[in-house]
């Protein structure tokens, strides 16, 4: 994401090592897209982990059996 402008990343040397990241005026650009994707993953969260334990559970007979 750095790479691609989406984020800067900026690293002090101190001890400890501390790192922080920013969103410049193109990853910015992105909340408009990104807001809506998050609200449905919230709205989603409870089934989504419900499913992947289900897939998980079937994954782990077919590997046993």
């Amino acid at each position: 994401m750095e790479r691609d402008g989406l984020l800067t990343r900026t690293v002090f040397a101190e001890v400890p090592p501390r790192v922080e990241h920013e969103l410049p005026p193109l990853g910015h650009s992105l909340r408009p897209v990104m807001e809506p994707i998050s609200t449905w993953a919230a709205e989603h969260v409870d089934e989504i982990l419900s499913l992947r334990k289900a897939h998980d559970a079937r994954s782990a007979d077919e590997f046993a059996g």
